[in-house]
């Protein structure tokens, strides 16, 4: 095993460690993984000041919202009934169930993590939607965002939330991406990426690794990824509001993170929530409720 995969494996391994004790212990520090108290009203807040309408808020789940936000990508999809919906990274199953509404009964939302814990924590929630929407059309599998369980051309929209800045090989991740959107479908990722490289010092911080900063990439490298996979219409939009919402709490990775910056200088100089968009070259992916209907194979 080479050198390059064993910092992957490593750095998957924090991650997955991280993430499942965020889900152990409902609540996460806007991504951080730390002890720090957080409640549904600090989450919730947190969202709202992201973007997310309170009547999405108030229809999910309880323990759906883990603050693991940084943008709202369900609003930026602008996501039609009958599409088919694929999150990277889906947590709790936050964005699953707010997408599973926009698609309706003839759509579907699929959310793929790699923690167990998330994953058995997001489908002990269906059960909650299922009753309090009526819709069936939501499911949640175990995989890698660099080896997604979803077949090629299988999807209309790829959505993600502060997720793709926390693998070691995004170039593999915008490949999957692709691979299984249909011609004509779309991406609509809200990420952390970077104005400007980190601070050493800060970028060897496991804390913020975990917590979404110091794994981003450089936002001209993302684009050129994205480009390389075979994605067209590429747009990258800065988002200030997460750091904004962030510089008020008193999330500790947060202050860990303001208290090693340079003199001078914050976060939001290196680091933004980014909305990132595109499409696969081909047909234009609209609403497929003949298509999109019940269960996408593995």
């Amino acid at each position: 095993m080479n050198q390059k995969q064993n910092k992957r494996d490593t750095v998957k391994k924090t991650v997955r460690e991280a993430y499942g004790k965020i889900a152990r212990s409902g609540g996460g520090c806007c991504g951080a993984g730390c002890e720090c108290g957080g409640t549904a009203r600090t989450a919730n807040d947190m969202a709202r000041g992201i973007g997310y309408a309170e009547e999405e808020l108030s229809a999910l789940p309880e323990g759906a919202n883990m603050g693991l936000s940084c943008g709202n990508p369900t609003a930026l999809a602008t996501l039609q009934p009958g599409e088919a919906v694929l999150d990277l990274g889906s947590g709790g199953g936050f964005d699953v169930f707010i997408a599973g509404q926009k698609v309706g009964a003839a759509g579907r939302a699929i959310g793929v993590d790699m923690t167990p814990e998330m994953v058995s924590k997001a489908r002990a929630n269906t059960g909650v939607y299922r009753k309090r929407t009526g819709l069936d059309n939501v499911e949640f599998r175990l995989g890698e965002i660099e080896h997604l369980p979803v077949p090629d051309e299988s999807v209309d929209v790829v959505i993600s939330n502060c997720v793709i800045n926390l693998s070691d090989d995004k170039a593999q991740v915008w490949r999957e991406i692709a691979r299984v959107l249909r011609p004509g479908g779309r991406v609509a990722v809200s990420d952390i990426a970077l104005l400007k490289p980190l601070p050493k010092k800060i970028a060897e911080m496991v804390e913020a690794l975990v917590g979404c900063v110091a794994g981003a990439a450089m936002a001209s490298d993302t684009k050129r990824m994205m480009k390389e996979a075979g994605l067209t219409e590429v747009a990258l939009t800065p988002k200030r509001e997460y750091m904004e919402a962030l510089a008020p709490s008193q999330d500790p990775l947060y202050r860990k993170i303001l208290a090693a910056m340079p003199k001078g200088t914050r976060p939001s100089d290196y680091a933004t929530s980014m909305y990132i968009s595109a499409r696969k070259p081909g047909g234009r992916a609209g609403a497929r409720s003949g298509r999109s209907r019940g269960r996408i194979g593995r």
